[in-house]
């Protein structure tokens, strides 16, 4: 349950009823709707969520996703699996590219909410999210393997970066199943509750988040995966030109300036 100072989005928000799509101050909350299906991806599920990242209000600065029930999301709705060509199932795949690459390249970052089945699709797109918070239930697995098929929503790309090639491998050749404690060992999560905190984490961290200058956020949303993707040399000249320009805004100057002038905290130990 969403804190009750969050309060649902009007207008194309609001419309899209596979979500529930609520805000309070500059964090929003979009809660995967479909728990009688344990939020498994259906075709019009992905398309909602494109449609939320596309068209988040400006004054969101950050987001919370989370699954409703007892389950974050179990992966591709197998009820509505169609025999389709090459060409369909390519175009199908690219659906779901863009709709992860929409959160993980959007405006804002993402803080993703685990708890019961992460698994196939549903760690696709937990992994599209810069931040992800896992309570005691949550598992992990792509089954994949087992049934026949290969992931498509951009898992062979982001997983293996948090992870690494011969885990995922693992997984999905032999079924292998992750709990929690193993997520975080692996590098899926960075943040470990129990079962029922998850959300309020996980809204500390996105308001956490929010509190950022937004160019320093866009630095790390969009520069730091695609720095430790190129060479040592182009990596420290994309470097050099994302501090320029985060250094340069009016916003960084006013914070430099209240850190010298002792009006603002310095780094300690929690």
């Amino acid at each position: 349950m969403t804190s009750p100072d969050f309060t649902p989005i009007p207008g194309l928000l609001a419309s899209l009823d596979l979500l529930q799509i609520t805000q309070s101050d500059a964090v929003a909350h979009v809660r995967l709707n479909r728990p009688a299906k344990r939020n498994a991806i259906s075709d019009g599920l992905i398309q909602q969520l494109h449609s939320a990242f596309l068209n988040l209000p400006e004054t969101v600065k950050a987001v919370v996703v989370s699954g409703a029930g007892d389950h974050f999301c179990a992966g591709l709705d197998l009820s509505e699996l169609v025999q389709r060509d090459i060409q369909a199932a390519i175009l199908h795949s690219r659906m779901w590219h863009a709709a992860f690459d929409a959160i993980q390249f959007g405006r804002v970052p993402v803080v993703a909410v685990l708890q019961g089945a992460v698994v196939g699709g549903g760690l696709e797109l937990a992994a599209s999210c810069q931040i992800r918070v896992a309570e005691d239930s949550a598992y992990f697995g792509l089954p994949e393997g087992q049934r026949g098929i290969f992931v498509g929503g951009g898992g062979s790309v982001r997983i293996p970066r948090l992870m690494g090639t011969a885990r995922m491998s693992d997984l999905m050749l032999t079924g292998r199943v992750y709990d929690a404690d193993e997520a975080e060992r692996y590098g899926l999560v960075q943040y470990r509750v129990a079962t029922g905190e998850g959300l309020a984490k996980g809204i500390a961290l996105a308001r956490k988040m929010a509190g950022n200058a937004p160019m320093s956020a866009f630095a790390v949303m969009h520069a730091l995966p695609r720095i430790v993707e190129q060479s040592p040399g182009e990596g420290l000249f994309t470097e050099a030109l994302m501090a320029a320009a985060a250094s340069s805004t009016p916003e960084a100057q006013d914070r430099l300036r209240a850190f010298l002038d002792g009006r603002a905290g310095k780094v300690v130990k929690s």
